[in-house]
C-alpha cells in the first residue's frame, strides 16, 4: 500500500473512532457492562481460533530469531485467553468512573461550582508484542467511554487480527457504536507516523514498547502522549534487610516473568551484606538460567566462593539496560547514598524497591526515590493495574502527567467543570 492509500485508510478510521467516542461518551454504564461480558464470551467460544492465528506469530517469531522471553510475550494458550476473558468480566464489574462528580463547592454568589469524570475521547495505544494488550486496551477504553484505535507491532499481527475482529464484532452486536474498537492491520512503520499526526481525530497515544518506540512516539507526535515506562527496575538489599526475604523477593522479581517492564533487571547489595548474600541468591538465580553480569567487588566474592557459572563482568552500559530477558546487573554500594545515586542516574522512573526492616532508611528510600512505585520489602513485579485492584490496565506510566503508575479506568478519564446557577451574572 502506498503512503497516500495508507493515510486515507487510517483517517477513515480516526474519522469512524471520533464519532463512535461522541456516542460512547453518553452511552449507559449497563450497556458498556454487556458488551464487555458479550466480548469475553466471544474470546471463550473462538479461543481455538485465536490459539491458531497465535501459532502462526510464534512461528514467524522464531523465524526472525526472538528471543525466549520475547515468544514468551507473544504467546497466547488457552489459560491466557481464559484470563483475558476474565479481565473482561472484572472490568465489566468495575464502578463506572464516566460521569462521577469528585468535587463540589459553593461561591458566595451562591454559583455551585463541581468537577465531573468525562472521557478523554479517542485513545491510540501503539504496543508490540503482546497480544493481551488488544483486549486490556480495548476493555478499560470501552468502560471509560473512549473509542480506542490499536495499532500492535508486527511480531503479533496474525494474533491482533484475529482478536480485535472477534472483540470489535461482539461489542457492535451488544450495541456499541461501529468504530469503538479499531485496529490498524498495517505493520508498515510510517503507519505509525502518520497515527502521530492526526490530531483533529485521535485525542491522547499512549506507545507500549521498547525505548525506541516510545521516543518515537514522544518526539514526532503533534498528539498529548502519555509516556508508559521502559522499566530499568531495581532492587536494593540494605544492609538491615532481612536475607531470605530478600533472596525470595529478588528470584521473584527477576524470574517470575523476565520479559515485563515490572520485572527487576538491577540488584544493589550493601557491602556489609553482601559476602553473605551475593553468594547465596547468585547460586538460587543461576540454578534458574539467569545470567548475573557482576561489578569487579562482586565478582571477587563470588570468585571465593567458586561461582562462576552464568557469572559476567559488567560493563558500565549495563547499568542502563532493559534486559527483558533471564539477565541481572549486580551492583555491591557501600551505602544508601550509593544506591540512591545509582537509582537517580540509572533508574527510568518505573518501580524500585529496598528490602530492609529499619524504618528510617526505608522511609528515607520512599521519600527520596523518584518513580511511579516504590516498594518497601516486596517485588517490583506488583506495579500491575490487576494487582493494584483496577482490573486491568492500560500500561504503567512514568511521567508525572497526566497520570502516573498502572493506569486503570479513572487515569483515562478528564475532568469537565460543571456550574449550576440561579440566573447568576457576572458584574
Amino acid at each position: 500500500m502506498d503512503n497516500n492509500n495508507m493515510k486515507n485508510y487510517i483517517v477513515e478510521k480516526a474519522k469512524l473512532s471520533k464519532d463512535a467516542a461522541r456516542a460512547l461518551s453518553s452511552i449507559s454504564t449497563d450497556l458498556k457492562n454487556s458488551a464487555l461480558l458479550a466480548m469475553a464470551d466471544a474470546l471463550l467460544e473462538k479461543k481455538d481460533v485465536i490459539i491458531k492465528s497465535n501459532s502462526l506469530d510464534i512461528e514467524n517469531g522464531k523465524n526472525k530469531g526472538l528471543s525466549q522471553a520475547l515468544l514468551d510475550r507473544l504467546l497466547l494458550t488457552e489459560q491466557r485467553i481464559i484470563d483475558m476473558a476474565e479481565g473482561l468480566k472484572q472490568v465489566a464489574s468495575l464502578p463506572d468512573p464516566i460521569g462521577e462528580v469528585i468535587k463540589m463547592w459553593k461561591r458566595p454568589n451562591d454559583l455551585q461550582i463541581g468537577q465531573m469524570r468525562v472521557p478523554l475521547g479517542v485513545i491510540g495505544i501503539i504496543y508490540e508484542a503482546r497480544p493481551n494488550v488488544t483486549v486490556d486496551a480495548a476493555a478499560l477504553c470501552i468502560k471509560s467511554g473512549n473509542a480506542v484505535i490499536l495499532r500492535g507491532g508486527s511480531e503479533a499481527i496474525n494474533s491482533n487480527k484475529t482478536i480485535a475482529s472477534i472483540i470489535s464484532e461482539a461489542a457492535e452486536k451488544a450495541g456499541l457504536p461501529q468504530g469503538s474498537i479499531q485496529l490498524i492491520e498495517i505493520t508498515d512503520r510510517e503507519a505509525v507516523n502518520i497515527m502521530l499526526k492526526l490530531n483533529k481525530f485521535i485525542d491522547v497515544l499512549i506507545p507500549r514498547g521498547g525505548a525506541g518506540l516510545i521516543q518515537n512516539v514522544v518526539n514526532n507526535a503533534s498528539i498529548p502522549v502519555i509516556q508508559t515506562g521502559v522499566g530499568n527496575c531495581h532492587i536494593y538489599v540494605d544492609k538491615d534487610a532481612d536475607l531470605s526475604m530478600a533472596e525470595a523477593i529478588a528470584i521473584n522479581a527477576k524470574t517470575q516473568r523476565p520479559a515485563v517492564c515490572n520485572a527487576m533487571e538491577s540488584l544493589l547489595i550493601h557491602k556489609d551484606v553482601a559476602e553473605k548474600f551475593l553468594p547465596a541468591v547468585a547460586k538460587s538465580l543461576t540454578s534458574l538460567g539467569v545470567e548475573l553480569r557482576v561489578c569487579n567487588k562482586g565478582i571477587d566474592i563470588l570468585n571465593k566462593e567458586s561461582i562462576t557459572e552464568n557469572i559476567k563482568s559488567a560493563s558500565k552500559e549495563d547499568w542502563k539496560i532493559e534486559f527483558l530477558d533471564l539477565i541481572l546487573a549486580v551492583k555491591i554500594v557501600d551505602s544508601l547514598d550509593e544506591a540512591l545515586d545509582h537509582i537517580y542516574k540509572y533508574g527510568t522512573k518505573h518501580s524500585e524497591s529496598i528490602i530492609t526492616n529499619n524504618y528510617l532508611t526505608s522511609q528515607r528510600f520512599l521519600k527520596e526515590v523518584d518513580a511511579a512505585a516504590v516498594y518497601i520489602n516486596a517485588s517490583t513485579r506488583f506495579t500491575d493495574g490487576f494487582e493494584y485492584g483496577f482490573g486491568a490496565e492500560i500500561g504503567i506510566s512514568t511521567q508525572k502527567l497526566h497520570a502516573r503508575g498502572p493506569m486503570g479506568l479513572t487515569q483515562l478519564t478528564t475532568i469537565k467543570n460543571i456550574a449550576y446557577g440561579t440566573g447568576q451574572i457576572r458584574k
